[in-house]
């Protein structure tokens, strides 16, 4: 039994004494304990070595105290476990090879055995569990079918996403093949990730706000909404966050997917957004993550503000308290820890 649960009673909307917090990029630059890590090995080396992974997940619940765990990895595995070269270099940013643009290309990317190519993903999963001795949750985590598929046809990073787009729109059937061949394995990751030990699992959209309303709906909802509903059937108990950075305007079409909880963007009220929601899910976030540059009377009164506009918890609501997107690398860990103490404080009176 899980010595602090309120994170995933939150996710169910169940009641809690407080709100709980985690934040996205937890374990990472931040933290001088992660950065002695990296400096022994490269980026994607530490995703792959179960040991590491291990070490740099728990460190924020040690140092931090948050209350729920993320595995150290990267949403661009399941890209390399299609067969994609992938470079991951902070200095220089990411790099695909090669980028996926044909009938052809598509063919060539293999639908991977998980075990097989990401089980070094599982391996972690299994000694962070045991090494976190059930003080709290771990999350499991993919990107979204739309945001690999930006990746994978970009070969990098995009402003524009002129590939992607140039695919979706000249040939949206094509298009279409190559999200639905990333879903089924997005699909079959998560629910590996949750026979591994995973408590919960967070779908990452991260270039969502890169589509039109009714584009979301076409090329990216339907895929996310495979995935929730694949979990939530073979493991109802197990909570499915999405995150659809700064999908503002269609928070009931996300919600549709069958998720437990939506991570909003710092850009949107929160309680405007449980009111359109009516405690339908649980929601998380969201404040703006540059908030932790600011003095510690600030990022106290930035958090009071978020507690406060989602208001008075009821037996059907849920709020998990987190960023809007990653903690920057630049923020000083103490300032983080004011954040998580506050919350945990303050958070009481509204329970």
């Amino acid at each position: 039994m899980l010595k602090n649960d309120l994170f995933l009673r939150a996710l169910k909307r169940q009641p809690v004494p407080r709100t709980p917090i985690w934040v996205m990029r937890q374990a990472g630059r931040y933290l001088p304990e992660y950065r002695a890590v990296r400096e022994k090995t490269d980026f994607l080396t530490l995703c792959k070595t179960p040991e590491l992974a291990t070490e740099v997940t728990i460190q924020p619940v040690d140092i931090i105290g948050v209350d729920a765990a993320i595995i150290f990895s990267d949403i661009l595995v399941v890209n390399e476990a299609m067969g994609m070269n992938v470079e991951i270099i902070e200095s220089k940013g990411i790099r695909l090879t090669p980028p996926i643009r044909s009938q052809v290309d598509i063919d060539r990317l293999i639908i991977p055995d998980i075990n097989e190519k990401l089980g070094y993903v599982m391996d972690a999963i299994r000694l962070t569990k045991k090494e976190l001795d059930n003080r709290v949750p771990l999350i499991g985590f993919s990107g979204a079918a739309w945001t690999l598929f930006t990746y994978a046809v970009e070969g990098g990073g995009s402003k524009n996403y002129a590939f992607a787009k140039k695919m979706m729109y000249r040939e949206p059937k094509m298009a279409h093949m190559l999200l639905s061949k990333i879903s089924h394995v997005i699909t079959e990751y998560l629910l590996m990730q949750i026979d591994a030990g995973a408590d919960a699992v967070q779908i990452f959209d991260s270039w969502a706000s890169a589509l039109s309303e009714d584009d979301y709906r076409e090329f990216a909802l339907p895929y996310i909404k495979e995935s929730v509903q694949a979990v939530k059937t073979k493991y109802p108990d197990t909570p499915v966050i999405v995150f659809s950075k700064d999908c503002n305007t269609i928070l009931s079409d996300i919600a549709g997917t069958g998720c437990d909880a939506m991570g909003l963007g710092w850009n949107m009220d929160i309680a405007k957004a449980r009111a359109e929601l009516n405690d339908r899910v649980a929601i998380q976030g969201n404040m703006d993550p540059t908030v932790l540059y600011g003095t510690h009377d600030k990022i106290r009164a930035e958090a009071a503000k978020i507690l406060e506009r989602f208001g008075k918890h009821t037996d059907t609501s849920g709020h998990v308290f987190n960023l809007g997107h990653g903690i920057l690398p630049d923020v000083e860990p103490e300032n983080l820890k004011c954040l998580v103490d506050f919350v945990k404080e303050e958070s009481t009176k509204y329970h």
